[in-house]
This record gives C-alpha cells, structure tokens and sequence, in this order.
C-alpha cells in the first residue's frame, strides 16, 4: 500500500493569516511517521495565500480551498479540499445518515437526537420533519422521483414519506431487529431493508407488502446494494415463479455487507447465490461500481475490490488506515470512501493522487451524497459539509 498524507483538519483557517502554520504528516506502511508544517508567508492580491511546506514536502498547488501537496519522498501526493460550506444548524447531535434528492434541491438527514429532516441543498435551511419513526432512525435515502424518502429505524419499521408534506405514506412490517440500510429496485416499485435479524427482505411499495425474504443468514446485515449485472455473469433461474409485483428484479445482483465478516452477492430476482467471499473482520458497507466490479469496507479499514466474475482473490484491498470503513460511494471513475477517523478520500482511476475532504477532527464521517459536482458528507460532530469539487 502507497504511504497516505494528512493535515490539520482546519487548515485552510489556519493559513488564511500571515505566519499561520498547520501541521502536516506522511504515514509510510511499515515506516516512521514523517511530520511537517506548512506556513503562510502573506496573503496574494486575489485571496489565496502564498504557503511555504517544511522539509521534505512541497505545496505544488493552492486555492482558496483547496491544496495540493507531495512527499517526494515517499512518492506521494494528495490534494486536500475544505468544505464550501458547514450547516451546524440541521441537527444538534451525530448525523447518522443523509441522501441528497436527485435534482440537488434537497437533502434528508438522520440523528442520533432521534430526528429525521428534509433540508434545502443550497443553504442548509429546514423544510420538514419526519415524525413517526419510534427509535433512532438509521437510514434514509431520496426515491429516484426526489419527492419520496425512504427510511429504517431501530423499531424494526421500514417507511416512506413524501418530502412535500412529511406525510407518511407506507410502513412495512416485517423484521424483528433494527433496520440498517436499505436499496432502491429502478425506479423505486420495490425496495430491499437489511437488518439486524439476519434478514434481507424485498418489499411491493405499491402494496406496502412484503414479496420475500431474500437471504436469511443468521449474521446481522449492516449493509446492501443492488446492480445490474453485466451480461456475461450467470445469475440463475427463480426456484418457483416471480411474482408479478416484482418490477426490476431481473438481471439485479444483490450484495450484502456482513457482521459476521462475510460479503454475500446473490440473484436478486433468481435468489441464486453468486458468492461468498471472506474478509479481514465485520463488513460494514459496499457498493456496486459497474457490472462487474464491487467495493466493501470493512470494520478494520480494508477496501476490497472484487470482480464477480472472480470473486475469490480481491482485485485490490486498498488500506489507508486501521479506522472501520464507514461508507462507499461509486463516482464518476473511481469511488468516495469515508472512516471512522474522519477521513473522507475520492480515488479517481486518471489522477496520480487521492482527494482528501478535510474539515472533520478525528470524528467519524458516517455517510457521503453527491449531486454533480457537489460533495456533501455527514459526521459525528453534528455536522453537514458541503464540497466544491470545482474549487478543486
């Protein structure tokens, strides 16, 4: 593994004044921690401050936001992004989950202060609240529509509201332990919940009624994806007929994260397994990124990039630090991982160098969303960010 680089959370603050300093570390596998400082020897005419790097690191780039830095070294660069904008005001304790609408208007968020709210994307401003749920709310995500959430708590309830009036539409009933992630079919007719129970369930929107038990594996689920499977994977055929609420299903993987450090991918509509791959400790998350490519993230901060066609020896275990992996999101070429340590990172198959998103001290960023080139994360600290990519 290539060594990782990191910097003072608040660095670009910390820059913004004459003789302001902010620390800066390159981590090497197996090697001592070489550390470093940068310095702002004066402020330019157009706002962006002339930085200096200490020994052994060189400033190759800076904006009003963003720095690019390298140990030559090591033979390591990334470029460190700070947020455009902060909401502090959504939430007043550690955001568990948020999703941002599919036009970039809105954005869904849970906490643990046992909240769910719908919040404007440009400013952070509330626009509802969605009661009903009866413990924390672990979970929620925007329909493909934008006007429709769905969310998971810990009361073992699956709902749906509209985000235009916080009403709540459908519950479903079904699992007997907290519901921790959830997948949307196409465009939105079934959804699948992974719970505690040990349960992935398929359910009818239309009829707010259950269509199966998916996969029952005696390990907790903590999380799920669905893809369309390439062509040339097999996916297997349905032991009895599919029923007819089934809409979608057909050539859709299932992949579900583990705590009992299994990766299971299976036939959505067939149920047919696919895989079973073991790894290095709990499975928090995972991801599609292509017909045939996967990524999960484990508890002890393994990335494994998987081929299903493949499956038994990863393409890549990608390890930057021991915190748990807490979520994975595929973008544009590569994908955005964030940590129990606060790090936040996009890894893009053309660059040479990672894209730190900077801002969050040691805090975990639970869940990542994306809306063009805007980044949003949430974190532990009770706070939203919100990035630029063009300020790249």
């Amino acid at each position: 593994m290539a060594a990782t680089l990191r910097i003072q959370s608040d660095w670009a603050q910390a820059l913004r004044k004459d003789e302001g300093e902010a620390w800066l570390s390159c981590h090497p596998p197996g090697k001592s921690t070489l550390y470093g400082s940068l310095t702002c020897q004066g402020i330019g005419l157009d706002g962006i401050p002339e930085v200096t790097a200490s020994e052994g690191f060189i400033v190759n780039e800076i904006n009003k936001k963003s720095i690019h830095v390298s140990c030559p070294k090591e033979n390591v660069s990334s470029k460190f992004l700070a947020p455009y904008t902060t909401f502090s005001r959504i939430h007043t304790k550690s955001i568990t989950c948020l999703d941002i609408s599919s036009g970039g208007g809105l954005g869904v968020s849970s906490s643990t202060d046992g909240s769910m709210k719908i919040w404007q994307a440009s400013n952070g401003e509330l626009r509802r609240v969605l009661e009903g749920h009866v413990f924390d709310v672990n979970c929620c995500r925007f329909f493909p529509s934008g006007l429709v959430v769905l969310s998971g708590g810990m009361d073992a309830q699956l709902k749906i509201w509209s985000a235009e009036d916080a009403s709540c539409v459908v519950t479903f009933k079904g699992h007997k332990g907290g519901i921790l992630d959830t997948a949307i079919v196409d465009r939105g007719k079934n959804v699948v919940s992974v719970s505690r129970d040990g349960t992935a369930r398929l359910w009818d929107c239309g009829r707010s009624a259950c269509l199966g038990v998916i996969a029952d594996c005696g390990s907790s689920i903590n999380g799920v994806a669905v893809g369309a499977a390439d062509n040339s994977i097999n996916l297997g055929s349905p032991q009895q007929m599919p029923s007819e609420r089934e809409v979608g299903t057909e050539s859709k993987m299932l992949l579900l994260a583990r705590e009992d450090k299994k990766l299971q991918c299976l036939g959505l509509q067939s149920r047919q397994p696919l895989f079973l791959f073991i790894g290095s400790d709990a499975f928090n998350c995972c991801t599609f990124l292509s017909g045939f490519l996967l990524l999960a993230g484990t508890q002890d901060g393994n990335i494994y990039q998987l081929d299903v066609r493949s499956p038994r020896t990863p393409v890549q275990v990608i390890h930057r630090s021991g915190a748990p992996v807490m979520s994975l999101l595929s973008f544009r070429d590569g994908f955005i991982a964030s940590q129990g340590d606060g790090s936040c990172f996009i890894v893009q198959q053309d660059l040479d160098y990672v894209i730190e998103l900077t801002g969050a001290d040691c805090e975990p960023v639970y869940k990542v969303a994306t809306w063009e080139k805007q980044i949003y994360t949430c974190c532990r600290d009770g706070l939203v960010r919100r990035y630029q990519l063009s300020d790249l």
